[in-house]
């Protein structure tokens, strides 16, 4: 397939009608158009003048230059002019075309001659010319979409001497069509400037020499130079400087991280101060930024249940329109003994009331919005679906480690009986093991100020923990399995009360008694209370934890956060079946880390996974939160639901204005100026309120 940019795309059910047309041709079957990124996806061995043929037939045209986007996705820089040029030859056309008008209704009062017709129809064939010209050509060809429509119904309108209605009916749809154009080319702008965040080159350093090369010729191993303000051109290690870096385009986040020699930097993320050395751990097309974008322009192509509805709604809608507007005509000066000339008149008015295009708009212009609006925040929603079903969820159900807790053991709790030595001798012990738990004691240790001594000997006892001598005495660090000894009643009983209380045990003990004991836990992530408090005021009902710890740990995270609910000791497995069940009662989101947690997540109606930009949480999940945190996740569902119920308002206002028009034609007070009112007030409104979805963006509100 080659992928092409496209000018002069405005019209989504146009540019379905020559999809359509497309993949009629030759070995143009599974090209599409993609109305939303105004592209072109063609099969091999397409005839090129006839697809410029079909293109030219609704106003469109492949831009040069821009038929060769390479691997990476990238376009090559070419002039983007174009698009703004044809938009302003409109607007003058329409400006020259409305002076006329005007001229012509003061003309119509002084002159009662040919002068004012003349005047009528060249304002009307300087608004409108090429829509006449496209549907006097579908008319040959027997083919009914909306220039049809109003060129049958301009036709008609002059026919019986409306000039002036005639008229202003072909300003109007002029004005409603640049609108329309408009409108989807903001939305496409904010998607075109997240994909902006892509660099072009990079500063390739050869031995002592350096050179500006493009990024898709960096190779794995090369090592760049980035300058303060520049910014890092694919995934890689810092091998020398330091400064910080703001990772936004990948993350969302717009706080600086701060980066030192052998940490982990993103592609597309921009070196705040100072100079660093990157060396490439990834191609620029196997980078992070490369397929989130990939993925950012595919999301907005694919196509909702409710997109799907109301593309095949349309198909139909054009045909029964005109069947109604033919019925108008003819049946009641039939059998009510009507005026033709009037009838015939409603009939024409029923054409332009007919026309799809802000139904077929009430959806796109949302949707491109929303996933452009999330991308922003960081979130990455694969397409919209996707987000329309993030929408209607109820119930979140959430993997503990890592997701609500940090994922690595800490110290949050002692109980001291010698404190001379406990310290000393955990930590002396402990200094030398790689294991987290041991980390997470030293970790407390460290805070004490303690002097550690030298053991004589070290032990590693199988199932229970490590025995060391210090200084000629036997000490151990472990489990309960390593006492052996009789607890006295007071240290059983705080024992006890740390397992009831969830936390795992090391016991620090001689041959003869405790010395005491550190409550070890994973530790809860400061924001998830809060964060589970937000979404339940974004509207979801359940917020589940599932998870292969034991029981109280598990009721201790839950009553923490707030959960309304938890399930514990579950095997990958089970969790599967957790999830089924869950699915089966509400709509059901699953968040894990990407990798683990890949069965639950595929099980769930919607799988959200959290990974900081992984190759495996961008992989598995049908929305992946590009920061190590929920933080995002409450204004995505809020976006997404917001989304939903401007699509809803959108198609109620599309089909609600038509329908009031309508019902116009039974008194029989329906005109043509009404009717393209009725039309590009629906037009207008469906776009206006489809870009609300944007308000807030540069604040990050949701």
């Amino acid at each position: 397939m080659d992928e092409y940019k496209l000018q002069g795309l405005s019209c989504g059910n146009c540019a379905r009608e020559m999809e359509e047309e497309i993949n009629k041709l030759e070995n143009g079957e599974g090209s599409r158009i993609l109305y939303n990124s105004s592209k072109l996806v063609l099969a091999k061995g397409v005839d090129m003048q006839k697809v410029e043929k079909i293109l030219s037939s609704d106003g469109a045209a492949i831009i040069k230059g821009h038929d060769d986007i390479d691997a990476g996705g990238q376009e090559h820089d070419h002039d983007h002019a174009h698009t703004h040029d044809s938009s302003t030859n409109i607007k003058i056309l329409l400006g020259i075309s409305a002076i006329i008008f005007l001229s012509a209704i003061y003309v119509d009062t002084q002159w009662n001659n040919l002068v004012p017709v003349f005047m009528y129809l060249t304002a009307a064939a300087t608004s409108g010319y090429p829509t006449f010209i496209k549907g006097a050509k579908n008319l040959l060809k027997l083919k009914f979409n909306i220039d049809t429509l109003m060129t049958i119904a301009l036709i008609g309108a002059f026919s019986i001497g409306e000039w002036k209605e005639g008229t202003l009916v072909a300003i109007l749809f002029g004005v409603n069509e640049l609108l329309e154009g408009m409108g989807m080319e903001k939305a496409r702008k904010s998607m075109e400037e997240l994909l902006k965040v892509a660099p072009k080159e990079a500063i390739l350093i050869e031995g002592d020499k350096e050179r500006v090369v493009p990024i898709e010729t960096l190779k794995t191993g090369d090592l760049v130079l980035v300058k303060s303000g520049q910014k890092i051109p694919s995934d890689g290690i810092v091998a020398a400087g330091k400064s910080s870096v703001n990772e936004a385009a990948i993350t969302g986040e717009a706080m600086p991280v701060e980066k030192e020699p052998d940490e982990k930097v993103f592609g597309g993320s921009i070196n705040n101060e100072g100079v660093l050395k990157v060396k490439i751990t990834k191609e620029y097309k196997d980078s992070s930024l490369a397929k989130i974008l990939h993925l950012v322009e595919e999301a907005q192509e694919t196509k909702t249940p409710t997109e799907q509805f109301i593309n095949r709604f349309a198909r139909y809608y054009t045909p029964l329109i005109m069947i109604i507007a033919a019925l108008v005509m003819v049946v009641p000066p039939l059998f009510m003994n009507g005026d033709w000339g009037s009838w015939f008149y409603q009939g024409l008015a029923v054409l332009i009331v007919g026309c799809p295009c802000a139904l077929i708009l009430s959806s796109p212009i949302a949707i491109v919005s929303g996933i452009a609006r999330n991308a922003k925040n960081g979130i990455l929603v694969k397409g919209g679906v996707f987000l329309e079903q993030l929408g209607k969820i109820d119930t979140i159900a959430f993997d503990k480690t890592g997701t609500l807790t940090k994922g690595h053991p800490y110290v949050e709790k002692t109980i001291v009986y010698d404190v001379e030595n406990f310290y000393r001798i955990a930590g002396s012990i402990e200094k030398t093991s790689s294991h987290p738990i041991a980390k997470a004691v030293i970790e407390k240790i460290s805070r004490e100020n303690i002097t550690y001594s030298e053991p004589e000997e070290i032990n590693t006892i199988s199932g229970q923990g490590v025995s060391a001598v210090i200084e000629g005495t036997t000490y151990k660090v472990g489990n309960e399995k390593s006492l052996g000894f009789t607890l006295s009643q007071q240290t059983e009983t705080d024992i006890n009360s740390l397992k009831d209380a969830g936390y795992t045990l090391v016991i620090v003990s001689d041959e003869e008694k405790v010395l005491g004991v550190f409550g070890i836990t994973d530790e809860i992530r400061e924001e998830s209370k809060g964060i589970i408090s937000e979404l339940y005021s974004a509207g979801i009902n359940n917020a589940v934890m599932l998870t292969g710890d034991h029981h109280k740990t598990a009721e201790k995270v839950a009553k923490q956060v707030g959960l309304t609910d938890y399930y514990a000791n579950l095997l990958p497995d089970e969790k599967v079946a957790k999830v089924k069940e869950l699915t089966a009662k509400g709509k059901t989101a699953m968040v894990g880390d990407g990798i683990n947690d890949a069965p639950a997540l595929a099980t769930a109606d919607l799988g959200i996974a959290m990974g900081k930009g992984t190759d495996s949480a961008i992989e598995t999940a049908d929305i992946v939160l590009m920061q190590d945190h929920l933080g995002k996740l409450p204004s995505a569902i809020t976006i997404s639901k917001r989304v939903n119920k401007i699509i809803k308002l959108n198609i109620s206002l599309a089909l609600g204005l038509k329908l009031i028009a309508l019902l116009l034609t039974i008194p029989g007070l329906l005109t043509l100026w009404i009717a393209i009112l009725s039309d590009m007030g629906a037009t207008i409104l469906v776009t206006l309120i489809s870009l609300t979805i944007m308000i807030g963006e540069k604040r990050g509100a949701a």
